[in-house]
């Protein structure tokens, strides 16, 4: 058997030829600066390369697939990579649909379900218990059906389907599953403190106010009650409010008048409402953008107020099982589902449990295994569109738990994204499950703690891009740290620790933001100040709220103040201080694109100055070449066989696209006459393979590339290329990106930046090169606010609110506030006790 696998000559990306041996069946980490060549060794040569070797092995045509830069493989396993991405885009996904531990818990309500009967109230039992009130028969079709025998009514049997959000017996028939509706935003439309005739309607101008005056009094004629123009819109009765709103024809005006015809002509009354005529307008402007982008600002998405966002309809609602409605456990974090299911085995019969053990069981396995990857604060009802990358990734991992798989190589990309320090250790000893099942554990990781755990360190390196893709350092910890060429080992021995603390002293500014009695999901009622002009942490464990109180509340209640935005806040009582700020800026970890055509040039704008500098240079101009000629986007002067792409995708069918380089302009996407016009020695294409360094000198007197080019070199992203993919980004990356976008215009301070976990994807010595930028923002005058859980950019913040003390339920209370060193101070949280081992 193979101890090792071993690489000979990877030379990928910036791979430089390099060679080593990684042990098999050990948790090995690959670490090193962002950019240093991991991504390149772990998934673009060793993942691709048993993608490769395995469809050979079932006898597949790979010559399509290209083979990764690498003399040769020996030793290698099957492998499984476990990526950040959250792909899952669907907003029907759940927590629950995507392990299908909903899809069990279907089954057992389908099968254990006890309900009212429709007709009577008497409470309908499961049919194998045969309890003496069913009666259950075949009918001439072989439906099982049973039978109220308290008032003989035919009921349908219960299935899966009655419990299902995408199955018509089971969803709600208002929001089709969805658990929201869209509804048009009163405040934008109607003052209600003002009449119609002096212009309460926003959408009726000129002569449309006296005309649909008119109309509107006819309506009420008609109907035989009065409505006065002149009256404040505030003052209307329900009759009248509805008619103004929704028009004569709609659901909540026929209720009043269910046995009188709606006129027929407008003249006469026959008025549609505000309200229904926009949500029409909005339905029917599919193929105009632009209309419809305008009609979305008057709308907002509410709780259906038919099923309270539970997306199923009432029969199904009212179902239990184990004095339980299915409703009841879309709450439960994972902690309570798990109780709630021993708690079921105790309680059901003996008959129940033998029909639904082997439920019971499959269940228990899949959420203890989401449990054990620090997963328990999350509800089967969470969209699994809304999961950070580390959370996704998580979820997967859980499920190759229980797989039962030997002698594979998973292969993942920082497992530790999103986790508290807390849970680091949960998460490792998971992954040393799988590897004590005889797997090899690679982990792509920057997490220090996390390093010191690991059976075998690989250092890449020294630095990033073309100064990186060595291999700096192998071995156990001792060994590792011994490198002096390893910029890693400084940080494990702790001769960096110095850093950590922050030099400057700013003044905590009494200036705030308060937000008070924030409640939405788990906050309890939590009145939070954030001091403005200062350098702001949010931390806490994983499901304790942050994430909550600054995106979910935050960031919606001023972009609804400051761009009419249509999405509602969550719940909280007032927030002050808003005034104080000019905007409000997020950056997320969410991909900047979604597309391959996007990539760092055109993203930050610099390829639009770039094709104008093509353009106007006098071999472009003697060809008659326009900047759309260099645009890879556009027809003209692209590759007519790949689009300007540079690769081909081929369908592998099972398993993930495959891309190959284009066999016309061999990657360069543009024609060849295009490639001919060049720029101090450099065409089109070349440029677009520049890293960011390299540029820099190349664009050294153009001042609106080179302001932007110097920004990503100062925050550590000088190895990126111009052309790289914004969707090859990791979440860290992604971030700074952004960041150096908008610090590229002008700004007069005053600008509120809301920061998702900005550390994720960065090695420690990046970090400090982060802390150096989030510092320019504040001393700028802005206020810098990070949701995060890395003790070091905590301990360099002004001011720390740390949340908790636990996650889901548990979570949701201030457990500490102030500078770190108060923080660090304060017994309740788990935060202050590991910012003590950094700080002191």
């Amino acid at each position: 058997m193979d101890k090792y696998i071993e690489i000979n000559g990877a030379c990928e990306n910036n791979l430089k030829n390099i060679s080593l041996r990684i042990p098999k069946y050990k948790m090995v980490v690959l670490t090193g600066l962002s950019g240093s060549g991991k991504s390149s060794l772990a998934m673009d040569t060793l993942q691709k390369e048993c993608q490769r070797q395995y469809m050979e092995s079932m006898g597949k045509v790979t010559d399509s697939l290209s083979k990764p830069k690498v003399d040769s493989i020996k030793g290698l396993s099957p492998s499984i990579s476990v990526g950040q991405y959250n792909n899952n885009k669907n907003p029907r996904s759940t927590v629950g649909t995507v392990t299908e531990i909903y899809t069990y818990i279907r089954v057992l309500f389908a099968k254990l379900g006890e309900r009212p009967c429709p007709n009577c109230g008497k409470i309908i039992k499961p049919t194998f218990e045969q309890d003496e009130e069913v009666e259950i028969w075949d009918d001439e079709l072989g439906d099982e059906k049973v039978v109220c025998s308290n008032c003989k009514e035919d009921l349908e049997k219960l299935t899966m389907a009655h419990f299902s959000f995408n199955k018509q017996k089971g969803v709600c028939q208002k929001c089709k599953g969805l658990g929201l509706v869209t509804e048009v935003d009163l405040d934008s439309i109607l003052d209600e403190e003002k009449n119609i005739l002096e212009g309460a309607v926003s959408e009726w101008k000129g002569w449309q106010i006296e005309y649909n005056a008119d109309v509107l009094q006819a309506a009420a004629e008609h109907y035989g009650f009065s409505f006065d123009p002149k009256k404040a819109v505030k003052d209307y009765n329900e009759v009248q409010r509805d008619l103004l709103l929704h028009g004569v024809k709609s659901e909540e005006f026929k209720e009043h008048f269910p046995d009188i015809k709606a006129p027929k002509k407008v003249g006469d009354g026959n008025f549609k409402g505000i309200v229904t005529r926009i949500l029409e307008n909005y339905s029917e402007s599919t193929d105009n953008p632009k209309k419809r982008k305008k009609l979305k600002k008057k709308l907002i998405q509410k709780e259906c107020p038919k099923c309270k966002g539970t997306k199923l309809r009432e029969e199904s609602r009212l179902v239990e099982v184990n004095n339980t409605v299915i409703t009841s456990l879309f709450k439960f974090s994972l902690n309570d589902l798990l109780n709630w299911l021993k708690e079921l085995e105790d309680n059901i019969s003996k008959a129940s449990l033998a029909v639904v053990r082997p439920i019971i069981d499959d269940l228990l396995e899949r959420i203890k295994g989401l449990i054990d990857v620090g997963l328990d604060y999350l509800n089967i009802d969470r969209p699994a569109v809304s999961l950070s990358g580390g959370e996704a990734q998580r979820l997967r991992l859980a499920s190759l738990l229980g797989s039962g798989l030997t002698g594979v190589l998973y292969i993942l990309d920082e497992p530790t994204a999103g986790l508290h320090r807390r849970d680091t250790d949960k998460l490792i000893k998971v992954l040393k499950q799988l590897r004590n099942r005889g797997n090899t554990i690679l982990v792509i990781e920057h997490d220090i703690d996390f390093i010191k755990k690991a059976d075998y360190i690989i250092d890449i390196g020294p630095e990033a891009g073309e100064n990186g893709g060595e291999v700096v350092a192998t071995g156990s910890l001792e060994e590792v740290i011994k490198s002096e060429k390893s910029i890693t080992a400084s940080y494990l021995t702790g001769d960096k620790k110095a850093r950590y603390i922050k030099t400057n002293s700013r003044a905590i500014n009494r200036d705030c933001l308060r937000i008070e009695k924030a409640s939405e999901h788990n906050l309890k009622e939590i009145t939070v100040d954030i001091p403005l002009n200062n350098l702001v942490s949010i931390t806490g464990v994983s499901g304790s709220g942050k994430s909550t109180l600054v995106f979910d509340i935050l960031d919606k209640a001023i972009r609804r103040k400051f761009y009419d935005s249509s999405e509602m806040p969550g719940k909280y009582n007032k927030i002050s201080g808003i005034e104080k700020i000019n905007k409000v800026i997020t950056v997320d970890q969410s991909q900047i694109g979604r597309m391959s055509r996007s990539n760092i040039a055109t993203y930050t704008d610099i390829f639009t100055t770039i094709r104008k500098l093509f353009s106007n240079l006098e071999q472009a101009k003697n060809k008659g070449l326009s900047s759309k000629h260099f645009s890879f986007n556009s027809s003209g002067g692209r590759c007519k066989k790949c689009k300007g792409l540079g690769v081909i995708n081929l369908d592998m069918h099972f398993l993930p696209d495959a891309q190959v380089t284009c066999p016309v302009c061999h990657g360069k996407r543009f024609k060849k006459d295009i490639l001919e016009v060049k720029y101090r020695d450099y065409n089109i294409s070349e440029i677009l393979n520049l890293t960011v360094n390299q540029a820099i000198s190349i664009f050294e007197d153009e001042k609106k590339i080179i302001d932007k080019l110097l920004l990503m070199s100062e925050i550590g992203l000088g190895y990126l290329r111009l052309g790289q993919p914004t969707t090859t980004l990791s979440g860290g990356e992604a971030q700074r990106i952004k960041l150096t976008k908008e610090l590229g215009k002008n700004s007069n301070g005053n600008t509120l930046y809301l920061l998702d976990e900005p550390t994720t994807g960065l090695h420690p010595h990046d970090i400090d090169e982060l802390f150096i930028l989030l510092n320019k923002l504040v001393n700028r005058g802005n206020t810098v606010v990070v949701i995060e859980h890395n003790l070091d950019l905590i301990a360099r913040s002004d001011w720390v609110i740390d949340l908790g003390p636990e996650g889901g339920k548990n979570g949701g209370y201030i457990v500490a506030e102030g500078t770190p060193e108060q923080v660090m101070k304060n017994n309740q949280g788990y935060t202050g006790k590991y910012l003590q081992e950094v700080i002191n």
